[in-house]
């Protein structure tokens, strides 16, 4: 793996095509699973399958690749907002998350993004780069019943 001046691994971005699936399913799953405790089994199961067989074929992402071109995370997203952003559970922490976001949000003067409540994880990397809650939801949008955060970031003004 390449390594920049300061020992970190190198990750290039690039838009994810039909043979990232089933990698792009892995990572959804793991960061899942190390991050969304508070799903129920059979939820978790109902939406990974929509992740599956909906989700994942038919939206448009950009992912995170190491030099070997295998995607360790990816980012999904619609006009100003950020539907998707995973990261692969072996590869938390390793600036992925940040490394996409920061791409999305340059040249936006404003991006917006929704959470679950109970992923307090998710929540502070969002604040730590700036987002502010808006506003909640007592539902998410298939009316389960996980709170949604709505977060908002605006470019600083000077």
């Amino acid at each position: 793996m390449a390594k920049d001046t300061q020992g970190y691994d190198v990750f290039h971005l690039r838009q994810a095509n039909s043979a990232d699936l089933l990698r792009n399913y892995e990572i959804w799953r793991t960061a899942v699973e190390a991050t969304h405790h508070f799903l129920d089994a059979a939820n978790r199961e109902t939406i990974g399958k929509m992740v599956a067989e909906e989700y994942l074929p038919n939206a448009e992402f950009t992912v995170a690749v190491n030099d070997h071109d295998l995607p360790h995370a990816f980012l999904g997203t619609t006009e100003h907002h950020v539907d998707a952003l995973f990261v692969h559970a072996d590869s938390r922490g390793m600036g992925l998350g940040r490394l996409l976001l920061d791409s999305f949000r340059a040249g936006k003067d404003a991006v917006t993004v929704d959470v679950n409540e109970q992923n307090p994880d998710a929540t502070g990397f969002y604040e730590r780069l700036g987002f502010k809650v808006t506003s909640r939801s007592e539902l998410d949008d298939q009316g389960r019943p996980y709170p949604i955060l709505h977060l908002r970031w605006d470019r600083p003004k000077g």
